[in-house]
């Protein structure tokens, strides 16, 4: 079994990711704030997966084993915070909302990482009041711990366009649409619309940090027309698909 490695300290620094690039799991004993100022990043732990293009962070706390993958060329920051300070009152992973403000302070504090001098303190004080006026984001794709529906995770994962009744989808996995549907519930709180809408909605970001076009997107996620992806989007995100593609 592979050692998951140990990084007392979460690091503060500014780094670049080509797109499929990862950070293998790991954990740290600070917390940590991890916000992609280009690309989407997709933050892996044993509960699911959390995924932010540039208008979100995503905040990972003390102890959590978790891996990064980039999607898309991604500028990468990182900010570390001793488990004593926790402006958020969280202990599990969340993606947060990033007002233009927040952008701009994440950005400055990672840029000299070495700083300590009474500015920058200052510039984190700052930064730390502007996290605890951040509203937690609906972009976490739960992992289901059911074999059955971890079998029926991997087929929607490999192609959210499928279409399929999900007693069509229960003959596939071998279990009935009642059973399936009770286990999402039990296990993930969700109906089945509900997390299969959560599937595609990570797949779509994933897509669109690669450059594909909203409509390419809106096909290839299962949706029936461009506008039925971007009504969708815009509810869930605050904001159109087109917007996250890349510049």
């Amino acid at each position: 079994m592979q050692e998951i490695r140990h990084t007392p300290v979460a690091p503060t620094r500014r780094q670049r990711l080509a797109s499929g690039g990862e950070i293998d799991a790991h954990r740290h004993d600070d917390h940590q704030i991890v916000y992609a100022g280009r690309g989407t990043i997709a933050v892996t732990t044993g509960a699911g997966s959390w995924v932010a293009p540039a208008t979100r962070a995503i905040w990972i706390p003390a102890g959590t084993v978790h891996r990064h993958t980039a999607h898309g060329e991604l500028d990468l920051h990182l900010v570390g915070l001793p488990a004593a300070v926790n402006p958020l009152g969280l202990d599990e992973p969340a993606v947060l909302a990033v007002s233009p403000l927040l952008r701009e302070l994440i950005v400055a504090y990672t840029r000299s990482p070495e700083d300590d001098s009474p500015a920058r303190l200052r510039l984190r004080a700052v930064l730390l009041d502007q996290l605890k006026a951040s509203p937690e984001q609906p972009l976490h794709l739960p992992a289901p711990t059911s074999p059955v529906l971890r079998d029926l995770y991997d087929v929607l994962r490999a192609d959210p366009a499928d279409n399929r009744s999900l007693e069509e989808l229960g003959r596939e996995v071998g279990a009935s649409a009642r059973t399936l549907s009770r286990r999402l519930r039990d296990d993930l709180g969700l109906t089945y619309p509900q997390w299969r809408t959560q599937i595609r909605l990570h797949h779509a970001l994933v897509l669109l940090a690669d450059g594909v076009s909203v409509t390419a997107v809106a096909h290839r996620c299962g949706w029936s027309s461009a506008s039925t992806f971007i009504d969708v989007f815009r509810r869930t995100f605050g904001h159109t698909p087109g917007s996250t593609l890349p510049r």
